[in-house]
């Protein structure tokens, strides 16, 4: 098994609320394509419930009963985001952008990496 920085955070949870994780080498693998359909289904329904939102807050008679519904549902929509975001920055290691000019390691990424 594959240590738990290199383990792919799954864009849902268990049944009992915890993280899952995916633990493989093929990108292509089912259980990594349909994580991969799954995040961008995530996405999109945030982008259109932020139209949404847009919308309902610009209508100055919006029903305070509905603003709480769209409320909680952007939470869950951000929740989803982050989610995908913690995931997809863990796979970003990349060994070049930690790398100096000079060959010495550290977080400041090279001046090569800015053209």
């Amino acid at each position: 098994m594959k240590a738990h920085s290199e383990l792919r955070l799954l864009p849902w949870s268990g049944p009992d609320g915890k993280p899952c994780y995916l633990s493989t080498d093929d990108d292509s693998s089912h259980l990594s394509r349909l994580a991969d359909h799954t995040e961008a289904a995530q996405l999109d329904l945030a982008f259109m419930l932020l139209d949404h939102a847009s919308a309902l807050l610009g209508d100055g008679d919006a029903d305070p009963a509905e603003l709480q519904v769209v409320a909680k549902i952007l939470m869950g929509a951000l929740q989803d985001t982050l989610r995908i975001a913690e995931s997809r920055g863990h796979r970003l290691c990349s060994p070049s952008l930690h790398t100096h000019v000079d060959g010495a390691h550290g977080s400041t990424p090279p001046a090569t990496v800015f053209g």
